[in-house]
C-alpha cells in the first residue's frame, strides 16, 4: 500500500471529478500500462477501483476520473465530498486485467465513465501505428469526460450522446470486422452485454465496473486445501472461499468482493474452479490455473489453492 497526496481535483464533465495523485515528496510512481487500475482505500471497509487515465510515461503523477453515482455504495460520494487538494489517501496497485494486446487494428467502444481505461489505449495504438476508431457514448454531451482531449484524433472518434443520437450504433463498428482486429469495450453492463453478443469469439476484451450476472449452479459444500500450510477448510453453501479463508485466520488481499477487481486472484494447484468472476478471459477460465476466491467456487468436492 502506498500513501499518495491529492495534488489537484477538477470537474471534467457533469458529475465526473478528475483527481491527480502524487507521492508526498515527489518520488517516481510505479510504472503502468494502458488498462491498469488502482484501489483507493478511502476508509475502513471502503475501497474502490479506478482506471488510470493519464500518460503512462509520466511517473510523477497518476490521474483518475470518478463518476458520482447517486445510487452507489458510498465510494464516489466520499471522493466527491470529502477528498480535497492536499489530502492523503492510501492506494494499492496498479494492476491490469484489461491490457492492450498488440494488433494491426482496433475498435474501441466506451460508454460513460468507461472512457477512462480507453483513453491511454488510444495514445498507445496511435504510437504503435495501428489503425483504430473509437465510438464513445454517454447520456448527454455535457456528461462525457475528455471530449476536448479527443478532438485531436479527428474523425476517428465518434461522439454519440444518447439524447442526440439514441443508443450506440454497434453494427457500424462491429459488422464485418477485418482480420487482425481487436475490440476493446468498457462501460455499463447492458452495453458490454450487447457488444459481447455482437462480437466474434476471441477478439473482444472488456472491463466491467459491476459484476456480471451469473447463471451459476446451486452452491454446494466443498473442501479447500491450503497448500502452503496443509490445512483443509470446509466451504459451506452461501459462504465464499475468501470468507472461509479469512475466518481461518489466513490473511489475503481483497477489495471489491464482487469479482470485478482481480485483487484476490489466487493460483489453483489442483481441482476445477467454478468461475463466477467478471475479470478472467475465457482462455484463463478454461486453463483453470487461477480463480477469484471472492465469488468463484468449485466444480467438484475439493480445491487445492496456493495459500
Amino acid at each position: 500500500m502506498t500513501e499518495l497526496v491529492l495534488r489537484e481535483r477538477e470537474f471534467l464533465a457533469d458529475g465526473v471529478l478528475g483527481l491527480t495523485l502524487e507521492r508526498p515528496l515527489g518520488e517516481p510512481l510505479p510504472a503502468w500500462e494502458p488498462g491498469a487500475h488502482i484501489d483507493l482505500v478511502l476508509a475502513p471497509g471502503l475501497e474502490r477501483q479506478y482506471s488510470l487515465c493519464g500518460d503512462p510515461a509520466d511517473r510523477t503523477a497518476w490521474r483518475i476520473a470518478v463518476l458520482r453515482e447517486e445510487d452507489g455504495r458510498g465510494g464516489s460520494a466520499f471522493v466527491h465530498e470529502r477528498l480535497g487538494a492536499g489530502d492523503k489517501v492510501e492506494v494499492r496497485g496498479p494492476r491490469n486485467h484489461f491490457a492492450l494486446r498488440p494488433a494491426h487494428r482496433y475498435r474501441f467502444i466506451a460508454g460513460g465513465i468507461g472512457i477512462t481505461p480507453i483513453l491511454p489505449m488510444l495514445a498507445a495504438a496511435e504510437a504503435a501505428g495501428a489503425e483504430w476508431t473509437l465510438l464513445y457514448g454517454g447520456r448527454t454531451r455535457a456528461s462525457m469526460a475528455f471530449t476536448e482531449e479527443l478532438r485531436r484524433y479527428g474523425d476517428r472518434v465518434t461522439l454519440a450522446p444518447q439524447d442526440e443520437t439514441g443508443l450506440l450504433d454497434l453494427p457500424s463498428v462491429l459488422d464485418d470486422l477485418p482480420d487482425g482486429t481487436l475490440v476493446y469495450c468498457c462501460g455499463p453492463g447492458p452495453l458490454l452485454d450487447a457488444v459481447e453478443a455482437a462480437t466474434p469469439a476471441g477478439v473482444l476484451h472488456v472491463e466491467r465496473f459491476q459484476a456480471k450476472e451469473q447463471q451459476a449452479d446451486q452452491d454446494t459444500e466443498f473442501e479447500v486445501v491450503l497448500a502452503q500450510s496443509g490445512r483443509t477448510l470446509t466451504v459451506p453453501p452461501g459462504v465464499s472461499v475468501l470468507d472461509s479463508v479469512r475466518a481461518a485466520g489466513v490473511e489475503v488481499l481483497y477489495s471489491c468482493t464482487e469479482g470485478t477487481c482481480g485483487t484476490c486472484e489466487t493460483d489453483v494447484v489442483e481441482g476445477t474452479p467454478d468461475h463466477r468472476d467478471s475479470v478472467l478471459t475465457e482462455a484463463e477460465r478454461a486453463a483453470g490455473d487461477t480463480m477469484l476466491i471472492c465469488v468463484s467456487r468449485c466444480r467438484g468436492k475439493r480445491l487445492v489453492l496456493d495459500l
